[in-house]
């Protein structure tokens, strides 16, 4: 049964695996993002008091 022979198995996890830790990592953090994260601003917005027109 060849599906019972580790040897073509073993070399395919292998390749995987080194893609993996070698070359996927680099390449993620080569990415730049479009949207970068702003600084919100410290104080607090006054907000001011509605006036209703009451009838």
């Amino acid at each position: 049964m060849p599906q019972l022979n580790p040897t073509p198995w073993f070399f395919i996890l292998f390749l995987s695996w080194l893609t993996f830790l070698i070359i996927l990592p680099s390449k993620i953090m080569e990415h730049s993002f479009t949207m970068e994260p702003t600084t919100q601003s410290v104080e607090k917005p006054n907000p001011e008091p509605l006036n209703w027109p009451w009838p």
